[in-house]
C-alpha cells in the first residue's frame, strides 16, 4: 500500500473524515460557484443543512450537461491565476468538458494514482512504460505524476507507434505497463507475431483502463504479455484516472474507491434514489478535497454496484464492480 494508514482507516473514522470534508466542501462551493449557490437556493437549502454524508441525498445531481452549459470555466471555484493545469475531453460531440486543477489538486491526483499503482503491483524503483496518451486527455499525465509520486521510473512513450513501443519494452525492460485494455491486446498480438513469448517479456503488471473490458480480455492480456492486469477507474470530471483500482492480489472485478477523496453512491437510474449495496445502478461521485473544480453528486452514467465488505488486502474503502454499461447506452 502507498498510504496504509489511510487505506485501512477504520470505517467509523473514515465516515467522520468524509462528513467533515463534505461540510467544508459544501460551504466552499456555495460561496465560490454561482451554479451551486443557485441550485441550493432553488431548493431552499443552506450549507448548514448538510451535516454529514447521510445528508448527501438532499443535494442536487451534477450532470455532464451542466459542464457543457457552463463552458469553459463556469464550474471553477478559483480564479484563473490560481490554476496550475487544465484538461478537457475530446469534444467529439460538440464543446469539450473542461476541468481545472490547483497545485494542491495535482498533489491529490498524484496521491490517488500512486495508491492505484501500488494496488496494481507497482513499487518504488520499478519502471513504468506509460502508453496512455499525453495532452488534454488526463490519462498520460495522470499516470505519470502518480508513478513519480510512488518512486517509479517513468517512460513517457504515450500512445501509438507500436514498433517503437515493442523496441523500448524489449530494450528498457520495464516491470509495469499502463495503457488501454485494447492496446495491451495489440501489443500482445504484435509480440506473438514477432515470435516473442510471454516469458521473454520483462513486464510483470499491467494497469489498464479508459475503456470497458471483461474478464476474457484480462485473461487474454495476462497470457499474451505474461502479466497480472488490474483495472484502474476514473473520469476527468472527478479528477482523472485514480478514482479507484483493483488490488493485484484480489482481482475479483472489484476496485477500491479512494473514499477519503471521492464519496460514492449508487442510485436508481430512473428515480435517482439511493440503492442499497449490491444493487446495480448509476455511480454518483462527490469530490471531498478538490479545490479548482469541486463537484457535488456527479452523475457518471456508469452502471455498477458497491460493496463495503472488506477485501483480502485489508483496505477498508468501498469497492465498485466493473462497469456493466452506461445509462445512455441501455437497450430494453
Amino acid at each position: 500500500m502507498f498510504q496504509p494508514e489511510l487505506e485501512t482507516l477504520p470505517r467509523p473514522k473514515l465516515t467522520l473524515l468524509q462528513s467533515q470534508r463534505l461540510r467544508e466542501q459544501v460551504a466552499y462551493v456555495y460561496e465560490r460557484v454561482p451554479f451551486y449557490k443557485q441550485a441550493f437556493d432553488e431548493r431552499g437549502l443552506k450549507p448548514s443543512d448538510i451535516r454529514g454524508i447521510e445528508d448527501l441525498p438532499k443535494l442536487p445531481f451534477t450532470k455532464k450537461k451542466d459542464l457543457r452549459d457552463t463552458y469553459p470555466f463556469g464550474l471553477f471555484a478559483v480564479p484563473r491565476h490560481e490554476l496550475a493545469r487544465i484538461h478537457a475531453s475530446s469534444g467529439t460531440t460538440g464543446k469539450p468538458t473542461v476541468v481545472g486543477y490547483t497545485r494542491g489538486d495535482l498533489e491529490i491526483f498524484a496521491e490517488v494514482v500512486a495508491r492505484s499503482l501500488a494496488a496494481a503491483g507497482g513499487r518504488p524503483g520499478m519502471m513504468l512504460h506509460n502508453a496512455y496518451g499525453y495532452g488534454l486527455f488526463t490519462g498520460g499525465l495522470g499516470l505519470h505524476g502518480g508513478a513519480e509520486k510512488l518512486g517509479m521510473i517513468v517512460v513517457p512513450i504515450s500512445g501509438g507507434m507500436t514498433d517503437r513501443q515493442i523496441m523500448l519494452i524489449q530494450d528498457f525492460k520495464p516491470e509495469m505497463i499502463s495503457c488501454t485494455p485494447s492496446y495491451a491486446q495489440t501489443l500482445a498480438e504484435e509480440f506473438k507475431n514477432r515470435g516473442v513469448s510471454p516469458e521473454e517479456i520483462s513486464l510483470q503488471y499491467a494497469i489498464l483502463g479508459a475503456e470497458p473490458w471483461t474478464e476474457a480480455i484480462r485473461q487474454n492480456v495476462d497470457a499474451g504479455l505474461g502479466v497480472k492486469a488490474t483495472n484502474i477507474y476514473g473520469l476527468s470530471e472527478i479528477i482523472g484516472p485514480g478514482v479507484a483500482n483493483e488490488d493485484v492480489g484480489e482481482r475479483e472485478g472489484l476496485s477500491y474507491i479512494w473514499e477519503d477523496h471521492f464519496y460514492p453512491e449508487v442510485v436508481d437510474p430512473e428515480t435517482g434514489e439511493p440503492l442499497p449495496e449490491g444493487e446495480i445502478g448509476v455511480l454518483v461521485l462527490t469530490t471531498l478535497t478538490k479545490k479548482a473544480m469541486p463537484i457535488l453528486r456527479y452523475w457518471t452514467g456508469d452502471l455498477t454496484y458497491l460493496t463495503r465488505e472488506p477485501g483480502a488486502s485489508g483496505r477498508t474503502h468501498a469497492r465498485m464492480a466493473q462497469i456493466r454499461g452506461r445509462t445512455d447506452d441501455m437497450l430494453i
